[in-house]
């Protein structure tokens, strides 16, 4: 305890970080007011029995990553979603499109720059079309709407008014990351997840009527998240050896052995997209079949019943099969062995008993391959691990937190932030957040594969 308050007291005396984490924390401060500012015209109260607080279904599940927003009608409703969503359309179309790929690879800063502005105009279309789609939402709902306002000033306004929001939750993500601590966008979606915590913990309790089960589900969670913790952490370390060098001029040569270092291949090199990914397929059936299936007919239908329960097995056995797809997927779009070996020869290293070139390559795409099996077995399990907690009588807002995006974002975004904040400690000489080791760095753990 002495020692962590001594951190702390170290943190708070680098004036740099210490106005980086007031910064962050102020604009955060903003971002959770703008949650509760309702769109004119629009009914809270009426929006409470309509939008469900449990993560079961799709509104259910955008109510929760917007922290409450959504149900609210809040001026934040559609939150960092649509940016989040024209960022992941960028990054596929850098696998597939030359013009993205060139952007991406071959022109530097300026193309980073081109990128976040194609970026930010893909946003507002996204936001205009999820923004009507929402409105929408509210006119479907009984008593949202005010019946006294003409609807076309309603339109008009709320849509503007949804599109400024989301692209004022951007600029306040862009201004944490650039003058604050940790990834803006991340923190954004982190507090929203956040703020739904206190709450579902307090139905746990009240619920449950028995402290020590209480207790016994907090440390359960506690194990869970090391165990995140260590799959996040986790790598290959493929070592590689430079070639020697000569150093000094006539009969002074003499050989220098080259330097060793390790290319680091993650057990999880996919993050959180897979389970992106399979949770949007998963809520298609459901989407899908409410435009074109009567209500009555859609009410029997048990197979599309089960679709749309995250508890049922049926969608976790399937939930749990597309994430190990896509976790193969994205991790051989995102792990290029080529690109490694050609990386390699340019800087004349090679990997110890392999030869350069096509061997490299493939020896690199092995152990990929065999160490993503663990990898996509662990984060299927992650996805599905909510409804197995909710099994044991769990409450499932709480049980959220036990697995699937939430818990692998806020790992991802906590140590990220630590390590930002380590960074600034080890600078002036102060002693890191942990004794032993540290707390790697996104870009350490990509190595050799950042720099090509």
């Amino acid at each position: 305890m002495k020692n962590f308050i001594q951190t702390l007291k170290n943190i708070w005396s680098i004036e740099e970080l210490r106005n980086r984490i007031l910064f962050t924390l102020a604009m955060l401060f903003v971002y959770r007011i703008g949650s509760f500012v309702i769109l004119p015209g629009v009914s809270r109260t009426a929006l409470q029995g309509a939008i469900s607080d449990s993560p079961s279904d799709l509104l259910g599940l955008i109510n929760v990553f917007s922290g409450g927003a959504f149900k609210n009608a809040s001026i934040f409703a559609l939150g960092i979603m649509p940016y989040i969503t024209a960022s992941i359309i960028i990054q596929l179309l850098g696998f597939a499109v030359p013009y993205f790929q060139k952007l991406q690879q071959k022109e530097g800063e300026s193309g980073r720059k081109k990128i976040t502005q194609i970026t930010r105009i893909l946003t507002v279309f996204i936001t205009l079309v999820q923004g009507a789609g929402y409105l929408s939402y509210l006119q479907t709902t009984q008593g949202a709407i005010s019946p006294n306002i003409d609807m076309s000033i309603f339109w008009i306004s709320n849509i503007i008014i949804l599109c400024a929001g989301t692209i004022f939750a951007m600029w306040l993500g862009e201004k944490i990351t650039d003058k604050g601590i940790g990834n803006g966008v991340s923190l954004l979606i982190t507090i929203g997840i956040i703020a739904t915590l206190p709450s579902a913990a307090i139905g746990e309790f009240t619920g449950q009527g028995n402290p020590f089960m209480f207790i016994l589900v907090i440390a359960a969670f506690c194990l869970v998240t090391l165990a995140t913790v260590l799959i996040v952490q986790g790598v290959r370390k493929i070592p590689i050896q430079f070639a020697k060098r000569i150093i000094g001029r006539g009969s002074n040569q003499m050989p220098m052995a080259g330097n060793r270092d390790y290319i680091p291949v993650k057990v999880n090199a996919a993050g959180v997209m897979p389970i992106i990914f399979a949770q949007a397929l998963m809520f298609l059936p459901g989407t899908i079949m409410q435009f074109f299936t009567d209500p009555a007919a859609a009410a029997g239908n048990t197979w599309l019943n089960s679709l749309n329960d995250i508890t049922s097995v049926t969608y976790n056995v399937i939930y749990f099969l597309l994430v190990v797809v896509f976790t193969y997927v994205y991790t051989a779009l995102l792990v290029n062995p080529q690109q490694y070996a050609e990386y390699l020869k340019r800087q004349n290293a090679f990997i110890p008993g392999v030869k350069p070139g096509k061997n490299t390559a493939d020896f690199i795409d092995n152990v990929t391959t065999r160490i993503t099996l663990p990898g996509s077995i662990f984060l299927g399990f992650i996805s599905i691990l909510p409804a197995i907690v909710a099994g044991f009588g769990v409450n499932l807002a709480l049980a959220l937190f036990f697995g699937g995006t939430s818990l692998l974002i806020l790992v991802a975004v906590v140590l990220d932030t630590l390590q930002q904040i380590e960074s600034y400690l080890l600078m002036r000489k102060y002693d890191g957040l942990v004794k032993s080791g540290r707390i790697q760095s996104r870009s350490r753990i990509q190595g050799i594969g950042a720099n090509m």
